[in-house]
């Protein structure tokens, strides 16, 4: 079975261990690594967060169609920059699903990760079924000689819900909202690809982004003020998340202005920051109508910016 297709090489000494998505690796999962820091900084060992893709949604449930806030390379490297020593990522399928408890403690948990502390859940669920919880861990735990630490139900909580609040304001197209549960900018990343040429005839040549990962979840259609990385330089520009209205039977695209800039780009990588929401995407009377409230919305960027 293919575990690791994803991971950083594996532990070779005793780690103090936490499990589970973080997706977005928002304040709330950023509380349980303080955590995770804490502990190992004490007992003197590695950090390792055992973390799964694909989500087991994805797998267990297919047609629930999940977006998530990150990508699994993005999701790898925030938790790196958090100082976190191994960042395992779990290739999670059915057979993995089938587990018992004891095989995944004692096959992943000790064998692979070299497990000596365990940080949890209250309400973490394991083991085929996920019929284990809390109190098998710490049974096995005395079973065979490792630690763990229960976090509260009001951090767990804390997590759920700033999860489900950081997809919903990305939704609703309210940004700032959402990067402040996360501690940082909602970001996408991407490649530029030919567009139709339409904003540059139009005096705003647009860089268009596709987003390889179907899964990352993309804001609601409109207009934003944006901060874009280009070969590891910031600037300024305004992004639409459309269909065009004003020109007929286009596909949904998601393309930026980015200001002061005329280098070709195409195939090249590119990171968009998202600041602010300013306007509904919409259908203009005439080519004119449509250049004039860009101009305006280019202004209320750079103010913004």
């Amino acid at each position: 079975m293919e575990l690791y297709p994803l991971s950083d090489s594996l532990p070779l000494e005793p780690t103090v261990v936490t499990v589970g998505t973080f997706d977005g690796v928002h304040l709330g999962h950023q509380k349980i690594i303080t955590r995770l820091l804490e502990i190992a900084k004490r007992e003197g060992k590695k950090t390792c967060i055992l973390t799964f893709f694909p989500h087991p949604r994805m797998v267990l449930k297919p047609d629930s169609n999940i977006q998530l806030l990150q990508t699994i390379e993005e999701r790898k490297n925030e938790l790196k920059q958090l100082g976190i020593d191994h960042v395992v990522i779990l290739k999670f399928n059915e057979q993995f699903s089938e587990l018992t408890a004891e095989e995944y403690i004692k096959q992943f948990l000790l064998d692979q990760l070299k497990m000596s502390y365990m940080i949890i859940g209250y309400d973490h669920k394991f083991g085929k079924n996920r019929g284990a919880g809390i109190e098998e861990l710490k049974y096995w735990g005395k079973k065979l000689n490792f630690d763990v630490e229960e976090i509260s139900a009001k951090d767990i909580d804390e997590v759920s819900v700033s999860s489900t609040k950081i997809r919903n304001h990305l939704l609703n197209g309210e940004v700032e909202k959402a990067s402040a549960f996360l501690g940082h900018p909602y970001y996408i990343n991407g490649i530029v690809v030919k567009g139709e040429g339409i904003g540059k005839d139009l005096g705003f040549p647009t860089a268009n982004i596709e987003v390889a990962e179907s899964y990352k979840l993309i804001p609601s259609i409109g207009v934003y003020a944006v901060r874009v990385v280009i070969s590891g330089i910031l600037y300024p520009g305004m992004l639409n998340i459309g269909f065009n209205p004003t020109f007929k039977d286009r596909s949904k695209s998601i393309e930026v202005n980015i200001f002061n800039f005329n280098r070709d780009i195409y195939g090249e990588p590119i990171k968009v920051l998202f600041v602010k929401w300013m306007r509904d995407e919409l259908k203009f009377a005439t080519v004119e109508d449509l250049t004039n409230q860009l101009k305006k919305d280019k202004e209320s960027a750079l103010n913004l910016l």
